[in-house]
């Protein structure tokens, strides 16, 4: 064995390393507290031009659907369309703004393969 080879880790593998655990802790504590966030925030989703709104949290859990009284007239068929349609709305809103936020946290941390 050659002086210095060792087993391919020397003191230089062994900070690149270190600051890649560093980087790991880093992003595993911005996923818990954007975990937090998105819980606490509400998304909306709407149809016929906002008549129909669906509310969920960030992390896509249901909070409420609120429907005009102007609308309840229209049938079943008509108020089911609508509220799949805000749902819809507001499950895309809500992912969007999932990617977004975790793209800014990887990105911020300059992980490579992350961001």
């Amino acid at each position: 064995m050659t002086q210095g080879k060792g087993f391919g880790f020397g003191l230089g593998k062994m900070k690149e390393l270190a600051a890649a655990i560093q980087k790991a802790q880093q992003v595993q504590e911005g996923a818990k507290k954007l975990q937090e966030d998105l819980e606490k925030m509400d998304i909306e989703g709407q149809a016929a031009g906002g008549a129909v709104r669906v509310i969920m949290s960030g992390t896509q859990e249901p909070r409420r659907v609120e429907i005009s009284p102007d609308l309840l007239s229209e049938g079943a068929e008509v108020l089911s369309d609508l509220v799949t349609a805000a749902m819809r709305d507001a499950y895309q809103k809500s992912t969007a703004t999932m990617r977004e936020r975790m793209e800014e946290l990887t990105g911020s941390l300059n992980v490579p393969g992350l961001s």
